[in-house]
């Protein structure tokens, strides 16, 4: 064997006396019960001597394993997801894995248009385990905030705990009439936000929106134009509640003398504007799903875990606004400039 040639697994059979077979299956650790101790031992031996290290691509081929796993999200500009990638990348590194990214519904034609032969695994985010049912070659799946009665494992924020904590806190300071600035996108995550706040409080009046500045900003003008305005906008969005506090203030309303506002996600955005929001852990999130697709690839059960999710209070929220005769608010007294 030339001096500049690296030893291959047929070098350490022969300097052991063992077939490459054997070679295999002390290396990979599959040799109790198969093969001897002893042999087990010469073949370490004679790796050792020639300096062998096995070939990582050459053994995925061999499983037909890429170490690929896809991430699908809405989009990668937003925070929260941007947080969810960088958790589970940090996992798939740790343990030789690679991360890509396909944004769904954005990309034309699905997550289904691609060789699905390059990759080993999928994480979903915030969709619908039927959206999926267009792969052509099934792949181990776990499913990111989205519908546990699935078959798919899931990993999933305690959003009714969330919604019963915001409401309490809301309840506690004296506002009974609520608005809801609701997402109007389909899945699990804001169905479940809806139906928590519904049930916690009946008469909530709806408004819905895509998420974005501008249309947080026009629902919440319709609901603080109503007749009988809500002291308080629940916003199932930090964007869709940066557009409801925007709206106030178009409107002469101080936030909150006159009205609340919440949000969700605590993105950076809530911080500056002081706003009480709650808290998921995005990241922990993309982290505790990337392990159970870990333990899916290698034969295991994953749990499905309930993350617990914070409500952080800041100065959007104060205690409701006297009510007049005629059922409407007084404007929280100003301080002349």
């Amino acid at each position: 064997m030339p001096a500049d040639t690296p030893p291959t697994s047929k070098d350490v059979a022969a300097a052991a006396g063992v077939s490459q077979s054997t070679v295999s299956m002390v290396l990979s650790g599959k040799w109790p019960g198969r093969v001897s101790e002893r042999t087990a031992q010469k073949v370490r031996a004679a790796a050792e001597r020639l300096g062998y290290r096995p070939n990582p691509a050459a053994r995925n081929l061999r499983l037909g394993r890429t170490r690929t796993i896809m991430l699908v999200i809405p989009t990668i500009t937003a925070p929260f997801f941007a947080s969810v990638h960088l958790g589970a990348a940090r996992v798939a590194a740790e343990h030789g894995f690679s991360l890509v990214v396909f944004t769904w519904p954005l990309e034309p034609g699905g997550p289904f248009d691609g060789p699905q032969e390059a990759i080993d695994g999928m994480l979903a985010s915030s969709m619908a385990e039927a959206t999926l049912a267009g792969m052509r070659r099934p792949v181990p799946l776990v499913m990111l905030d989205s519908d546990p009665a699935g078959t798919a494992p899931t990993v999933n924020f305690d959003i009714d705990g969330a919604m019963r904590d915001l409401t309490g806190h809301l309840a506690d300071l004296g506002h009974h009439r609520i608005g809801h600035v609701a997402a109007d996108i389909d899945v699990w995550t804001f169905q479940c936000r809806a139906a928590a706040l519904a049930a916690r409080v009946p008469d909530v009046v709806t408004e819905r929106a895509a998420i974005s500045f501008t249309t947080g900003f026009e629902a919440a003008t319709r609901l603080l134009t109503r007749h009988d305005r809500p002291t308080a906008l629940v916003c199932d969005d930090d964007t869709l509640a940066v557009g409801a506090y925007k709206a106030a203030r178009a409107l002469g309303l101080d936030v909150p003398g006159d009205v609340a506002i919440t949000g969700f996600d605590d993105m950076l955005l809530a911080e500056a504007l002081e706003l009480t929001t709650v808290r998921l852990p995005a990241e922990q999130l993309g982290a505790r799903a990337m392990l159970g697709l870990l333990d899916l690839l290698n034969g295991r059960t994953p749990p499905r875990p309930v993350l617990p999710a914070e409500l952080v209070i800041r100065r959007s929220t104060s205690p409701s606004a006297p009510l007049t005769t005629d059922g409407h608010t007084e404007p929280a007294a100003r301080t002349a400039s």
